[in-house]
């Protein structure tokens, strides 16, 4: 009956409600009684209309779902499209009518490691910030080409192109503190840290340092500690994990403080000679902000 057209329905009824009673045959073919019909009181006829009309409610009420699109009420946003009373919504949106944005996880919620570059680095929430929880190691950029290295002294002052360097050419100083890079490569648009991260700005190491109590403390929270390995004379309370990987000088070329101190770029330009970036020494708590470029180590943190 629900692929019974409603219109159909109720002309079917209509038809069986005031047609004449009893066919009879003639010449061999039924046909319909044409004996004009018998007038009848007025109640009974009363009463066959609405009998008549009781009938056609009900087939409008039965059919009436089947004659009615699921999603005529149905609103749906953003590019969202009704299906079968529905929304369905398009990539990026959520929400019965397709009005919530679907944001992307935030800190290091759905993930605990990252593998750049031939190398898996552990991730560290602080904040709602994520981290690497060591300094970047890779001679890559994001998209595969080289980063010169092994550059002399001279080599080093003279380029205008980026360049990374490892701490005195020690392959032991590369798995403890990673590579040093000169500002070329940071400003490079190829990028050094891997897709779904970038070098920090100088807006998001204040986060971090203010976070963490401010400058004046900030620094023995980021430091590894003495039990660390590799260790540090921090307490590293926020898993940062900061080590002394020193620097390469940008108008000498050699390399001085590992040991003693750590420095880590920001993506940020401050002027057309400067950049801004972070330092940590040993027997302090302070985080020093600075703006001299030189060839310094680099931490990832997670797009926001």
């Amino acid at each position: 009956m629900n692929e019974l057209h409603c219109g159909q329905f109720v002309f079917l009824t209509l038809s069986q409600a005031v047609r004449p009673e009893g066919p009879e045959r003639s010449e061999g073919r039924l046909r319909w009684n044409q004996k004009p019909m018998e007038l009848k009181p007025t109640n009974e006829r009363t009463m066959r209309f609405k009998l008549s009309l009781g009938i056609c409610l009900s087939a409008l009420v039965f059919c009436l779902p089947s004659c009615t699109d699921s999603c005529d009420d149905v609103v749906c946003l953003n590019g969202g499209a009704c299906v079968d009373g529905d929304c369905a919504c398009a990539e990026g949106w959520q929400g019965d009518d397709c009005s919530e944005p679907i944001l992307p996880p935030t800190g290091c919620e759905d993930l605990a490691n990252v593998t750049f570059d031939g190398h898996t680095y552990d991730l560290v929430q602080i904040g709602s910030q994520c981290w690497f929880k060591e300094n970047l190691r890779s001679d890559n950029y994001r998209n595969g080409d080289e980063i010169p290295g092994d550059l002399n002294d001279n080599q080093w002052t003279s380029t205008n192109s980026g360049a990374q360097a490892i701490y005195d050419n020690s392959n032991a100083n590369l798995a403890t503190y990673g590579r040093l890079y000169n500002w070329y490569a940071v400003n490079d648009a190829r990028g050094l840290c891997p897709t779904g991260f970038h070098v920090p700005t100088d807006g998001e190491w204040t986060e971090l340092v203010n976070y963490l109590g401010g400058e004046e403390v900030a620094g023995t929270k980021m430091k590894s500690s003495p039990s660390d390995t590799p260790a540090w004379d921090g307490t590293n309370s926020s898993g940062f994990s900061a080590l002394p990987g020193g620097l390469r000088y940008d108008d000498l070329g050699f390399f001085f403080l590992e040991g003693d101190y750590g420095h880590w770029w920001s993506s940020s330009a401050d002027g057309t000679f400067g950049a801004w970036f972070r330092s940590l020494y040993s027997d302090g708590d302070n985080v020093y902000r600075s703006n001299v470029r030189s060839g310094y180590s680099v931490r990832c943190v997670r797009d926001e």
